[in-house]
């Protein structure tokens, strides 16, 4: 999965662990402590974040196609003669 993101990409999140320790923690990790902390993360952590989202795409498909069904039975018209008593 890591293996996907360009070379920009992983620069950036490495960055990103690097200041978050600075910043946070007022330590200094380096570029390789960094990779490997992502390393980890993305595929310890990564499944996780991978399945919710999936969830709630669905959970939002789900929704988009509940409002598309209200709106198709709302275009219905009445067909045949009206039934007399």
């Amino acid at each position: 999965m890591i293996k996907n993101l360009s070379k920009e990409q992983r620069e950036y999140m490495i960055n990103q662990i690097q200041e978050y320790f600075e910043l946070e923690r007022d330590e200094q990790i380096g570029e390789l402590a960094a990779d490997q902390l992502l390393e980890f993360m993305v595929k310890e952590l990564g499944p996780f974040m991978y399945n919710k989202g999936i969830y709630e795409a669905r959970q939002m498909v789900e929704q988009k196609v509940m409002n598309l069904d209200e709106d198709l039975l709302s275009l219905e018209r009445p067909a045949g003669r009206p039934q007399r008593y």
